[in-house]
């Protein structure tokens, strides 16, 4: 690629890494932000579900709104409102004031994360150039996140508000890049008006399945609410499709859903990402609430599960040229599943070296699936629907890290309700990241019988040095 295409390339990076490390500083700030404001646990768990409610409520319409109004005015709004929001985070005072500005902040990285990823799906010609485009974008998410435990550890011993601060600065810095680097685009065309009804409907329908799925934490508590949020949002599903149906310029073209390969890979990522966040948030309980570790010594000691920001880009596309897209992502779930089981016995008094294989492999893991699974999403999509294809696959995944962290969370108080001791119920709560991953190379199984249109043209593609089309990097 040229220096140009790396250069977007790095901008695009930069937005995902941002998101990731906003999440993960936000994590472990949470106890000081608590103690500071004297603000209730319920009030508390709202600043982290915030964001997850308006991520995952707004992705799909965020992707959709890429495809129809312009990939680069999306990306460049969402971008300046996520920087604003984020600093009023950094000034709030009471609890409300940081709910708010979570849940405009997971509005505005609703938009901008599938407009970055569709930007790089129609600016890099499919084969080589774009699957490393893509590896290399999967693999800042997840290094983001991960080194977002030891910045946000050292920015709260600061002082909880750079938390907030410091993403301001490095969104700026993206922003004055992002103005130079992203290319303009033609004016969408659209053969009819924006389907506004359909958007209104998908919007209602993902807030409330996110609210469902982020309540199921509270296990029994509070059921009947919960049990109405999935009521509601399964009816308002119901009616989405039946609005789709008739709408002449439709949010979302259900013929997209009949793509074996597209839904294989939104859900293999939906069970991915809800079993590596649903491990990660369990085992920070064990160290931090068992074994008495400091949010830096976690943080520390998770940090190596951020080797697949390394072997994304490097290891991972040789594998997809050699086995193709599909061997390579069941790879990933056999590997994660060896590793979460490795930690099912875990003791009282484990060393970090009894540890440290586990850690490994979970990063491992996700260098092997996560980036192919973002190539599957959009692999063979046409130009016209990769801001949706995109918006379907962060909505899946968003999904999934909810399921994932309220899924262990229910686990672990069913189980300590039970009166076992903290030790078996934190055995109990892993189980469930081991179901997710078996489940998930279950599904992702059945795309081995064929061959992939990605490893075709990995194959059959001149090389990495290709040059890419008029107009494009």
């Amino acid at each position: 690629m040229s220096s140009r295409a790396w250069a977007l390339l790095l901008v695009l990076c930069g937005t995902i890494f941002l998101e990731g490390i906003d999440v993960a500083m936000l994590a472990v700030a949470v106890p000081s932000i608590r103690s500071d404001l004297e603000l209730p646990t319920d009030v508390a768990a709202w600043v982290m579900s915030a964001y997850v409610l308006g991520y995952a409520g707004f992705t799909l319409l965020g992707g959709r709104a890429a495809d129809l109004l312009g990939r680069r005015r999306m990306f460049l709004g969402a971008l300046t409102v996520f920087l604003l929001f984020s600093g009023l985070g950094g000034f709030a005072t009471e609890g409300w004031m940081l709910i708010v500005a979570r849940l405009v902040t997971g509005v505005s990285a609703a938009f901008m994360t599938p407009a970055a990823m569709s930007i790089i799906t129609t600016s890099y010609p499919e084969g080589p150039q774009r699957n490393r485009a893509l590896l290399v974008f999967a693999g800042t998410a997840a290094g983001g996140f991960s080194l977002g435990l030891v910045i946000g550890g050292v920015l709260t011993s600061f002082g909880w508000r750079w938390v907030f601060f410091a993403p301001v600065l490095l969104a700026g810095a993206i922003l004055l890049a992002a103005v130079r680097l992203v290319p303009a685009e033609r004016p969408p065309v659209r053969t009819g008006g924006f389907d506004l009804l359909g958007a209104a409907v998908a919007a209602g329908m993902m807030l409330l399945l996110a609210f469902g799925i982020v309540r199921l934490e509270h296990g029994l508590d509070g059921w009947p609410l919960t049990l109405a949020a999935f009521v509601a949002g399964l009816v308002l599903a119901r009616i989405f499709v039946a609005v789709e149906r008739r709408s002449a310029a439709p949010l979302v073209r259900l013929a997209i859903l009949r793509r074996a390969s597209v839904v294989r890979a939104d859900l293999g990522a939906l069970l991915f990402v809800g079993s590596f966040f649903g491990f990660q948030f369990i085992v920070t309980l064990y160290l931090q609430e068992l074994r008495g570790w400091s949010s830096m010594e976690t943080a520390l000691a998770l940090v190596v599960m951020g080797c697949d920001a390394v072997l994304a880009p490097t290891l991972t596309p040789r594998l997809v040229v050699r086995f193709g897209n599909a061997r390579v992502i069941f790879g990933g779930f056999v590997v994660a599943i060896a590793s979460y089981a490795l930690f099912l016995p875990v003791g009282h008094d484990w060393s970090y070296a009894a540890m440290f294989p586990t850690l490994i492999l979970t990063g491992v893991a996700f260098a092997l699936a996560y980036g192919p699974l973002t190539i599957a999403a959009t692999d063979g999509v046409d130009e016209a629907e990769q801001g949706l294809a995109s918006g379907l696959l962060h909505t899946a995944t968003q999904f999934g890290s909810a399921v994932g962290i309220s899924a262990v969370t229910a686990v672990y108080g069913l189980a300590s309700a039970g009166r076992t001791s903290q030790l078996s119920a934190y055995r109990a709560a892993l189980a469930v990241p081991v179901v997710m991953v078996v489940l998930g190379a279950l599904v992702t199984s059945f795309g081995l019988r064929t061959r992939s249109h990605t490893q075709t043209l990995a194959v059959s593609a001149p090389g990495p040095r290709s040059e890419a089309p008029a107009g494009r990097p």
